[in-house]
């Protein structure tokens, strides 16, 4: 009889190492694993709003703080003076002289075609007392110099009168456009800067943790709030060396979890290349069994809202899993 007892416990432990060998061929421990969106802004600042706090479920491009920014917003209205001021210099060269200035130009054109008429007139009379010796050849050469020196102030005048009508010269007016072009990238530079002291929630998530507060100085760069989409909860499993064959990208999964309910779908989106652990010994059949390497399952929108991170599943594989819905 003992004997008898001895030998059914033998086979019912047989069966259960059978067993618990038969299950670890498909089914690993794992546990949930979570990518937290860390909400920063590029420029430092005091926190003067925080518009959400840690549990709250935001949607996606909710407000979530406000830094200082009068600085940037003094920035800003000195930029916008700026471009105004380049436009106003642009528009000045390319219109040419006001109409009082064109129209002094022109008086003094006119004086001086009059001063040449007249000393033309004295350049005649000259020409004709000298033929007839009432007047020294000096007298003539004065006349003619006379003559010329009107000339040339009408010339120089009809040039400026020109000059006026055309505006400034085209290198002058392209200098003018760059000045434009360059204020009005500061103008936009400003307003970069005024924009990133309002942040908003670039997904929809769970707030998680909240790591400053009203009235404190925030750094550069620094994480004011950390967010947890749905999408960034996957699950994370090892795998023997010795099956790693059997498993690919896309590959269907089930997820187990303790008071979950149902199993949930899932499918592998990373398998590493590296094995977690390396045995100190040289490679053999004996010992590369103790190799594992990381696997990570994204299970869909609604099942992984369902998980937590750190929390411990169970991961089957096989064809037997149900379809990823998202």
């Amino acid at each position: 009889m003992t004997t008898l007892r001895y030998c059914a416990c033998a086979l019912l432990a047989a069966s259960l190492l059978a067993a618990c060998d038969s299950r670890q061929t498909d089914t690993f421990p794992g546990y949930a694993e979570a990518e937290y969106v860390r909400l920063a802004a590029p420029i430092s600042g005091t926190l003067t709003r925080l518009h959400l706090k840690r549990g709250d479920a935001a949607p996606a491009s909710a407000a979530a703080f406000v830094l200082e920014q009068e600085s940037e917003r003094a920035a800003r209205e000195e930029a916008a003076h700026r471009v105004a001021r380049a436009q106003d210099n642009l528009a000045n060269l390319r219109q040419g002289k006001r109409p009082d200035e064109l129209a002094a130009i022109r008086a003094q054109l006119a004086q001086g075609e009059a001063a040449l008429a007249l000393s033309s007139a004295e350049l005649a009379r000259s020409n004709r007392l000298v033929a007839q010796q009432f007047l020294s050849p000096a007298s003539l050469d004065q006349a003619r110099a006379a003559v010329a020196r009107d000339q040339g102030r009408v010339n120089e005048l009809n040039a400026q009168l020109r000059q006026a009508m055309q505006g400034a010269r085209s290198a002058e007016i392209s200098a003018a456009e760059q000045e434009v072009k360059a204020a009005q990238a500061q103008l936009e530079q400003a307003g970069w800067r005024v924009d990133q002291k309002t942040q908003r929630t670039p997904v929809a998530g769970d707030v998680v943790d909240v790591l400053y507060r009203e009235g404190e100085w925030v750094p550069a760069g620094a994480a004011v709030l950390t967010l947890l989409p749905p999408a960034n909860i996957k699950a994370r499993f090892f795998l023997p060396e010795n099956q790693l064959g059997a498993i690919a990208i896309g590959q269907a999964v089930q997820l187990q979890c303790d008071g979950c309910g149902a199993a949930m779908a899932a499918k592998i989106t990373f398998i590493a290349r590296e094995a977690e652990y390396t045995s100190p010994l040289i490679y053999s059949k004996e010992n590369r069994a103790k190799l594992v390497f990381m696997v990570e399952a994204q299970p869909g929108l609604t099942d992984a809202q369902r998980l937590h991170p750190g929390q411990p599943l169970e991961v089957r594989l096989g064809s037997k899993a149900a379809k990823v819905t998202q």
